[in-house]
């Protein structure tokens, strides 16, 4: 969620925070700032809104030093002022924190009754008053982290600075991810591997309660005991090219138009070389028996979340397999009984969801076996589940996900056909021909792609919208719920997803020539049972939008308002090729719109903390 950025370094610090913060907008946020240490002295620069407020303020008041601290905010306790920005400081020492310090009030409450005050309606400025106060007993920095660590519940990522401590940063973690960064002649911390990989590509993970002590020469890890331990050193290459946006507007639709690479780049993964069937990687596949798995329980958040709804069809019409979805939030405070031989899925594109992370370890200490679908392989909950299924779609900027999701759906769909051979309801020539048609969707992602224009023209039906729904039946019901997330998130209008149905169980209530309705209906065993829905909407006067093909736009005739004719393509890919058309045509009402599209407000893209 927040992002941080630490320096020990031996150049000016506030240009090398700035340009790292930048690198984290894409974790959404609401106000930034930074602080540096300079001749033994701390100093700081706070702004609400963007990161070009923190740069205006910098050129009217620049900050010395080689040392510093830099945060990107997304609002929770208290709302999003320069007041309550992070770096927060008190008597001598600079915090900037990920996460949420459950037992604030209890510890503000006592400092208060000792005689500190508080500035700021943050949880975060608890942590600066409570080492200074450790400190005024006379004991060290590191002592007083050590001891302040002990006291704090909840969630945290920190780095701390002290004054008259130059070359020395304090770094911990518990429930929020941090990375340290092994420069030359110089240290970094940071939320990710993004945001310091332009300085290193040495970088060691901290694990569930480490703390650090950095200087530019040399890191000291100490484990929740207190002992020192050692984490191994690791090389993260990120993709810079994709880190960029080139020549698209925005994040999201350069993000969109390089899903036929980024999915060809995951199935080859999962693609035998020599006869092009799909499976799991040797690796993964040593670490599941499939024959032998009873049940599959799927859990993730957000968008993820709709992939595994989508591949439940998947694992239940292709392996057989019972199936069941879950949202991580819930999943974990309903503490479900997990049947023998269960496989649990978790799926993040960052791999450090807070909920799913949870999740993961509830199933752990049940014996379940567990699977992670990650799109960042050294991520939290790749370090801990049992087997990794990695995604390949590369950094994801844009905080709605496009190539992520499909991504993940390309995954679990070689999942489910591994599963399915494993368990004997595919035979081997069943799985090649289903192989087959699958390995043609990166061309089908192609085809939809050239039909931008034709979606665009669609956005009109849009802008005076208070209201969209979208409907859809069998595997295109989770796909309904995707578009209208899509939708919501970067257009900010309230749209909904339902099942087509339970239309008459409601929604239909509320269907008026104003409302839009997507349906997406491809020409299938469904499609009539799908037309009678269309119909029943388009005799209330509802603008009808069909997402179909050419067959099942010829079967609609005159019920839908307009059509877009997807490519023709296998049953089994289409809810791929349908979901580049969502992803489109929400870009493209955004835009219109004059929203914010790659950091839609009160959004972010990784959810570290509940």
């Amino acid at each position: 969620m927040c992002g941080i950025i630490g320096i020990v370094g031996r150049y000016p610090a506030s240009p090398r925070l700035v340009a790292a913060l930048k690198r984290l907008e894409y974790r959404g946020y609401d106000s930034a700032g930074i602080a540096t240490l300079s001749n033994g002295e701390l100093d700081r620069r706070r702004s609400e809104g963007k990161i070009a407020n923190l740069e205006s303020a910098l050129l009217s008041a620049p900050l010395d030093g080689t040392v510093g601290i830099g945060h990107t905010r997304w609002a929770t306790h208290g709302p999003p002022t320069t007041r309550n920005a992070h770096p927060h400081m008190h008597d001598g020492v600079a915090v900037v924190h990920n996460g949420i310090i459950e037992n604030y009030t209890e510890l503000r409450k006592s400092l208060s009754e000792k005689g500190f005050a508080f500035e700021t309606d943050t949880d975060t400025e608890t942590v600066p008053v409570l080492l200074s106060s450790l400190m005024k007993e006379g004991v060290s920095p590191q002592d007083a982290v050590r001891q302040a660590l002990k006291l704090l519940r909840g969630a945290y990522a920190l780095a701390i600075l002290f004054e008259s401590h130059d070359d020395m940063m304090i770094g911990a973690r518990k429930g929020s991810p941090l990375v340290i960064g092994v420069g030359e002649g110089e240290m970094f911390l940071g939320s990710d591997a993004l945001a310091i990989s332009p300085y290193t590509k040495q970088v060691i993970y901290l694990e569930e309660g480490d703390w650090c002590v950095l200087t530019k020469a040399s890191y000291t890890i100490y484990n929740e005991a207190g002992d020192e331990v050692t984490r191994p050193v690791q090389e993260v290459v990120t993709e810079e090219d994709e880190a960029g946006k080139g020549n698209y507007p925005h994040f999201m639709l350069k993000e969109i138009f390089e899903q036929p690479r980024t999915v060809k780049r995951t199935l080859d993964v999962y693609t035998h070389p020599a006869h092009q069937t799909l499976g799991l990687p040797r690796a993964a596949a040593d670490q599941i028996n499939l024959a032998d798995v009873s049940s599959i329980y799927m859990v993730s958040c957000g968008t993820a979340h709709y992939a595994t709804r989508v591949s439940e069809y998947w694992f239940e019409q292709l392996a057989g397999v019972p199936s069941k979805t879950d949202i991580a939030s819930e999943f974990r405070y309903r503490r479900p009984a997990l049947a023998k031989n269960s496989i649990a899925v978790f799926v993040s594109q960052s791999g450090e969801t807070a909920d799913t992370l949870a999740a993961l370890r509830y199933c752990k200490e049940q014996g379940i076996k567990t699977v992670a679908i990650v799109n960042v392989q050294t991520s939290t909950i790749a370090r801990e589940a049992d087997v990794v299924l990695p995604t390949y779609a590369g950094p994801e900027i844009g905080v709605a996900s496009t190539k992520a999701f499909t991504a993940q759906l390309v995954v679990l769909l070689a999942f489910a056909v591994a599963i399915a051979e494993a368990q004997g309801h595919l035979d081997e020539a069943e799985v090649a021909a289903l192989s087959n048609d699958i390995l043609t969707v990166n061309s089908a992602i192609e085809k939809a792609l050239s039909l931008d224009d034709v979606i665009k023209k669609e956005v009109i039906h849009f802008e005076q919208a208070a209201d969209a729904f979208y409907l859809g039946r069998g595997v295109y019901y989770p796909l309904a719920l995707e578009g209208a997330l899509k939708l919501k998130e970067i257009s900010y209008i309230h749209a909904e997803g339902f099942a087509s149905g339970e239309l008459k169980h409601g929604p239909i209530a509320l269907i008026t020539a104003k409302t839009p309705v997507v349906f997406i209906a491809p020409f299938d065993d469904l499609f009539e049972k799908s037309l009678s829905n269309l119909q029943e909407v388009a005799a209330r006067s509802g603008p009808v939008l069909l997402l179909s093909d050419e067959k099942g736009i010829a079967h609609a005739g005159s019920a839908p308002t307009r059509s877009i004719a997807l490519p023709n393509t296998p049953e089994i890919i289409m809810p791929i090729v349908q979901t580049v058309a969502l992803q489109l045509l929400a870009y493209h009402a955004a835009v219109a719109l004059g929203t914010d599209v790659d950091q839609p407000r009160n959004l972010a893209k990784s959810v570290t903390v509940e």
